[in-house]
């Protein structure tokens, strides 16, 4: 398994939930897991229902088996003042150049700057050792920017090429490089049973690889359960709607004569019964061309009452047991 496990997909698709639910199931036994967010909405701190993190890490979870998860939310600020101490030693100059609002003016200007400190704090935390040599952690999990923007935002090597030939700079971008290009890294894609997500996970998915970056498995979320399967569903369409209306009114729900309620009950369901054969046909479509992509394939169910923190622990329940821990 991959020490560094990137999360990206289509705004909507949960993503944040499935990296969480991921840092969960990476921590068992244990684990030390290290869940990163790069993009500042405090997605991870709602979910785990704690308090805004801040720019340290921090423990947040602890995992069955005695695992811990920590996270952290990487400030590109901060981020580029810790990379100006370690590099040039500016101390209190650096500090007053984030007054002034050079270093907001930094990382605005230059993107890809901003994008190699985001990656370079996160292999950063994957290289750390402890004193004894034993890893940190066990595991980094990175909630990353969605599917369209992924492929830039890891690629820093090629952000970075116009901004830098030499130094520091160029150096950290080839050390991130040798870390996202290598197995130590997987970049998972989050998507649902829709065709603008499968579409978007496929080019995303040919963009990555076309990048040289480690696409890792494929993960459906939100499934909803099958209520019918495709016999039951021609069945329902090839019975007469009086056979309904007798089958409804021997269940108790009325009289079959006409303008019963058991007769007024047929449409309506056939109604829903059609507008769920046709997202039975979209999603086993969509479930086939995930299938063609050639990668590890895992669903994780649409859960009813909603997600709160119980709802996370149960996906990263399913997703031990799917293999992805």
């Amino acid at each position: 398994m991959s020490r560094l496990q990137v999360v990206s997909g289509k705004g909507g698709t949960g993503k944040t939930t499935v990296a969480a639910a991921l840092a969960l199931a990476l921590a068992t036994e244990g684990k030390r897991t290290l869940l990163v967010e790069v993009e500042g909405r405090q997605g991870i701190a709602q979910l785990f229902e704690t308090e805004a993190l801040p720019y340290e890490e921090r423990k947040i979870a602890v995992a069955p088996g005695g695992g811990e998860v920590f996270a952290l939310a990487i400030d590109p600020e901060l981020a580029l003042l810790d990379y100006l101490q370690m590099f040039y030693k500016l101390g209190g100059a650096g500090r007053a150049l984030k007054k002034i609002g050079a270093v907001d003016f930094a990382t605005t200007i230059a993107p890809g700057l901003r994008d190699v400190l985001l990656t370079g704090k996160a292999c950063e935390a994957v290289r750390r050792k402890e004193r004894s040599g034993r890893f940190v952690y066990d595991y980094v999990v990175m909630d990353a920017p969605p599917t369209g923007r992924v492929t830039r935002f890891l690629n820093v090597n090629d952000e970075v090429a116009g901004l830098a030939k030499i130094g520091p700079i160029h150096n950290q971008a080839q050390a991130v490089m040798r870390v996202l290009k290598s197995p130590e890294t997987a970049v998972h894609l989050v998507t649902l049973l829709e065709e603008m997500p499968v579409q978007e996970t496929s080019d995303g998915i040919a963009e990555l690889r076309s990048a040289r970056l480690p696409v890792g498995r494929v993960v459906v979320n939100m499934v909803r359960p099958e209520v019918l399967d495709a016999a039951m569903l021609e069945q329902v369409r090839g019975t007469p709607r009086t056979a309904l209306a007798r089958s409804l009114s021997s269940a108790g729900l009325g009289g079959a004569r006409r303008g019963g309620h058991a007769e007024r009950l047929v449409d309506p369901l056939l109604r829903q019964a059609e507008e769920y054969a046709e997202r039975y046909a979209l999603e086993h479509e969509q479930r086939a061309v995930l299938s063609d992509l050639g990668l590890p394939l895992h669903e994780l169910p649409l859960l009813a009452e909603g997600m709160d923190l119980a709802g996370l622990y149960e996906l990263a329940t399913e997703l031990r047991k799917q293999g992805m821990s």
